[in-house]
């Protein structure tokens, strides 16, 4: 049988992939001793490994695919098939940034503070390139880890991620700069790419994983209202393109069903109460395929 070789993300990333895949409808079960967890897809066959090295894993084909960061992919200079972008990060549904940051007290405003300090960092190329291109020369080295405890004691500056900058404002650093804006994405080998097999079945993956994290944010509502009510009904619900309307077996009722934005809901069911709608379910979503 054929098999797509599958590399998933170990350590921070590593709970909201298989959150997310599982939503996919691809349930993976990880033991604590092994690597190599047990997925219900006899075709795919997975290996958890750091995010970092997944793009060169890919690249060389030892895996079919692979998720990983748009980061890790500009820092090891690969060439592979960027199959889709998945907005989703350790504790959000968002981008993640790679910050120049300095200690609080730092004289440092700009990048062209720093001519000739010292930054640390995990991504040596991507600083050495943002350097560059401000035409600021200082020495990058990298950080093994504890990144944020090293200003301003042992070097100048840091570059280091962030989704949400409170690690940053714990450890008393302020931001400078946005290096680089980074999210997951889903990439594959080319000589994979180009197997009809293999391409139909990561098309596949893509689509369902696309599909779980556009409904993230939304939830579908059932409703039924007379006829009656149906026009200022319908005119309360945003919806995804138009409401489903259903006949009931008493003629002078109908149902709708529609997909809302999840944070829009709390406000729009009394509306709805309101203005007629009975019976209404709130319901939550695995999938939203466009």
């Amino acid at each position: 049988m054929s098999k797509i070789k599958f590399g998933l993300p170990k350590g921070s990333l590593q709970e909201a992939t298989l959150q997310l895949l599982s939503k996919a409808g691809f349930n993976f079960s990880v033991s604590s001793r092994s690597y190599f967890p047990s997925v219900d897809d006899d075709e795919l066959e997975g290996m958890l490994i750091r995010a970092q090295e997944i793009p060169r894993y890919v690249e060389d084909g030892v895996f079919d695919a692979g998720l990983t960061g748009h980061d890790w992919i500009i820092e090891n200079g690969v060439e592979v098939v960027s199959v889709c972008d998945l907005i989703y990060s350790k504790q959000s549904m968002r981008k993640v940034k790679w910050v120049l940051a300095v200690h609080e007290d730092s004289p440092v405003k700009t990048v062209k503070d720093l001519e000739g300090k010292r930054i640390a960092t995990e991504v040596v190329g991507i600083t050495k390139a943002y350097l560059l291109k401000h035409g600021v020369n200082a020495s990058v080295e990298f950080s093994w880890g504890a990144t944020e405890v090293k200003t301003p004691d042992l070097v100048d500056a840091i570059v280091e991620v962030t989704e949400t900058g409170s690690s940053l404002r714990a450890n008393k650093l302020r931001i400078v700069d946005v290096v680089l804006e980074s999210n997951t994405k889903l990439i594959a080998n080319k000589a994979s790419w180009n197997d009809p097999w293999k391409r139909e079945k990561i098309e596949n993956i893509a689509m369902l994983l696309q599909g779980a994290i556009n409904a993230g944010s939304r939830v579908g509502l059932k409703m039924n209202l007379k006829k009656a009510d149906l026009e200022k009904v319908v005119a309360l619900i945003p919806a995804l393109r138009k409401p489903t309307i259903s006949q009931l077996s008493d003629q002078e009722w109908v149902a709708i069903e529609t997909i809302l934005e999840e944070k829009i809901v709390r406000a729009i069911i009394p509306q709805l109460k309101r203005a007629g709608a009975e019976g209404i379910i709130e319901y939550p979503l695995n999938k939203v395929i466009y």
